[in-house]
């Protein structure tokens, strides 16, 4: 799958979005068993977070989303192709990673980068 790359805090980066993987995490309040067993929970919300692995790209252009995707800011504003057209949502990164694929003279050359969009807020609550 190739999708259309990504926006992040309003800049679109130049490199294709490969593969998403979407989890939808369900967090709780409280949830405790009694004594007879039975589980008892409050859900706060479903929080909808992804995984992305992203393409080949120039090296400027892969360089500005790995500089962006570490960046040591709490949230970021995204924009990411959803089954219904783009989903914008508030969310941090984590797990950001990649391997270095080879070394030409000064020059270092990168792939599989993937990172991890955890949400700020519920998609459903």
């Amino acid at each position: 799958m190739s999708t259309p790359p990504i926006t992040i805090d309003g800049v679109t980066y130049n490199v294709p979005v490969m593969s998403i993987k979407r989890n939808a995490d369900f967090l709780d309040k409280f949830a405790e068993r009694t004594a007879d067993g039975k589980l008892h929970r409050e859900i706060i919300g479903v929080y909808f977070n992804y995984k992305l692995q992203f393409g080949q790209a120039s090296m400027a252009d892969y360089a500005a989303l790995w500089d962006k995707l570490t960046e040591p800011v709490e949230f970021h504003t995204v924009v990411i192709p959803d089954e219904d057209g783009d989903l914008t949502f508030t969310a941090y990164f984590s797990n950001v990673g990649d391997e270095l694929v080879r070394v030409k003279g000064a020059s270092r050359y990168w792939k599989n980068l993937t990172a991890n969009f955890t949400a700020q807020e519920p998609a459903r609550s």
